[in-house]
């Protein structure tokens, strides 16, 4: 089957279409389901927006992959999502903001924005020490994107990454408040704390879904940084500015949103359902690699 049958059996599912360019969805996508925290905070902060989210969740993690591959994994995502006629994107994955933001959006006409720039933006506001530590994937922490971008800000300021390739299996599993999550995560953050931070960036999606645990190591002297919550702050700050807020008018509940994943579409419907504020009655599955 080719791609161009593919994107109009796709859009004939859709029960209807936009009236207005405001009124059209928010395209999101992320390597698996950690994405949903943005999507999370979209549905909080955003509520009439409409959500298109996509979750590859055949070729996740994304943290241990090549960034000429995550590229190609982003361009066909994306492609995907301007099939379904959406208004914006988020790339709501650390890895890929990192390593394919750049490369993809010289070839947009329409926004596009990534989680690490409003949580950098978030964390450098919040040292008093100028002593930041990231913690997210092999990927994400080696590219130093954060580092970068604090940096931006304030040049004084010092990071510390730190890799934590065991987070999204753990989280993935579902073991939020387990034993094991917990050893894990005094393990990989004691080397941050010693470094005397006084901020803590959770530089990847899946990470909030574990932000009590973190914090309860962490202690109370250490900010937490939630780069899902910032970047729909910074989502609403770009619709705003391009005039393509969603009043909701022409709304309809049971059509808000709707989710693809690139495999095991009932474990992730299940999953987004623990965590999301919107039943999702179903997720499909489609082949990627088809576009």
């Amino acid at each position: 089957m080719t791609a161009t049958k593919k994107e109009s059996e796709i859009k004939n599912t859709e029960n209807s279409t936009p009236s207005t360019l405001s009124d059209a969805p928010i395209g999101v996508f992320d390597s698996g389901v950690g994405g949903l925290t943005v999507v999370r905070e979209i549905m909080r902060n955003l509520p009439n927006e409409k959500i298109v989210y996509f979750g590859d969740t055949a070729r996740v993690p994304y943290g241990s992959k090549s960034q000429e591959n995550v590229i190609r994994f982003s361009k066909q995502i994306i492609h995907f999502l301007r099939t379904q006629g959406v208004k914006a994107i988020v790339i709501a994955c650390n890895t890929a903001s990192a390593l394919a933001l750049d490369a993809v959006e010289s070839d947009l006409d329409i926004p596009i924005i990534g989680v690490i720039k409003p949580g950098a933006h978030m964390a450098a506001k919040a040292t008093h020490n100028k002593r930041v530590g990231v913690i997210g994937t092999e990927s994400t922490i080696r590219s130093r994107t954060y580092d970068r971008f604090i940096q931006q800000q304030d040049p004084e300021i010092v990071v510390f990454g730190k890799a934590c390739p065991l987070f999204v299996p753990l989280v993935e599993e579902g073991w939020l408040k387990d034993s094991v999550t917990e050893e894990v995560a005094r393990r990989y953050l004691s080397e941050l704390l010693r470094k005397d931070i006084d901020t803590l960036v959770l530089g990847c999606t899946h990470y909030p879904l574990i932000r009590s645990l973190v914090g309860k190591i962490a202690g109370d002297q250490v900010t937490l940084v939630n780069p899902a919550y910032e970047t729909a702050q910074e989502l609403r700050r770009l619709l705003e500015q391009e005039q393509l807020i969603n009043t909701g008018e022409n709304n309809k509940k049971d059509e808000m949103h709707q989710f693809y994943v690139s495999d095991a579409a009932e474990k992730f419907g299940e999953f987004a359902n623990s965590i999301l504020p919107y039943d999702v009655k179903r997720a499909r599955k489609i082949n990627i690699e088809e576009y």
